[in-house]
């Protein structure tokens, strides 16, 4: 078994990553969805690359989960639950209500897939093994912690799912053209899908009261803020004054 400071190094480490990921991303925008670049990497159809990046994270809970000697404990069920209902979505669900033929490159994919694997270390190492050798999760059911991120988390989910809904009935069947999305969240955000998904993990995060899930909280941020602000450009750029009239900030409503 992983000791506690090996696995606080290993979160550490993970930190300064995401610091070095959120500068860099200022300077090289990640060529996907709207940004797609293929200098990143060969094409492949976007519905096989968000299963091959998402599903890596799903299937490592599982496995770490299931081999836990603490696994019929009611918080740490609790915590996969949340943890997992979002990669349930996003590698199972989410590729398949794409619509069109969009290509992602396989060098973002790549990377994806290594996140995801070394975050469900993170989340899975924390929550399933060195929390339940230190009895943190004792009576944990009885403190507010839980109830406060479920409903974070839901919120956010509710947000995420909605805005990617909005995002896909942009185009009718057959329009390549691209529209400024409008409703829910996005009177407030210009990438409220991003905003949604943010406060999922600011939401397990409080559940969890971890180091681990702040960290994750972390490199969401550091991966989805400067995106955010790429997209806003590209927005900005494409429909000039018609979309810098609704006054929208690019991921945190009212702030960023």
């Amino acid at each position: 078994m992983i000791s506690l400071t090996i696995f606080n190094t290993f979160l550490i480490v993970m930190a300064v990553i995401a610091l070095f990921v959120f500068v860099c991303l200022f300077y090289f925008e990640a060529g996907y969805g709207y940004l797609f670049n293929p200098k990143y990497g060969f094409p492949i159809p976007n519905k096989i690359g968000w299963v091959l990046m998402e599903s890596p994270v799903f299937i490592a809970m599982c496995i770490l989960f299931f081999y836990s000697p603490y696994n019929a404990q009611i918080p740490l069920i609790a915590l996969f639950l949340i943890f997992q209902t979002h990669y349930l979505q996003r590698s199972f669900i989410f590729p398949f209500l794409m619509r069109g033929n969009s290509k992602m490159p396989f060098g973002i994919v790549a990377m994806g897939m290594v996140f995801n694997t070394l975050n469900a270390l993170m989340q899975g190492g924390w929550i399933f093994y060195l929390a339940p050798k230190q009895n943190y999760y004792e009576g944990w059911m009885s403190k507010p912690y839980i109830y406060i991120g479920i409903v974070v988390f839901v919120t956010g989910f509710i947000i995420n799912l909605h805005s990617d809904y909005i995002i896909r009935h942009l185009r009718k069947p057959g329009d390549r053209a691209h529209y400024i999305p409008m409703g829910g969240m996005f009177k407030y955000v210009s990438s409220a899908n991003y905003f949604g998904e943010l406060l999922e993990w600011v939401g397990f995060a409080i559940a969890s009261w971890s180091w681990s899930a702040l960290v994750f909280v972390w490199w969401t941020f550091a991966n989805l803020a400067p995106r955010s602000r790429s997209l806003y450009l590209r927005y900005e750029k494409e429909f000039g004054e018609e979309f810098t009239k609704l006054h929208r900030k690019r991921i945190i409503p009212f702030i960023y």
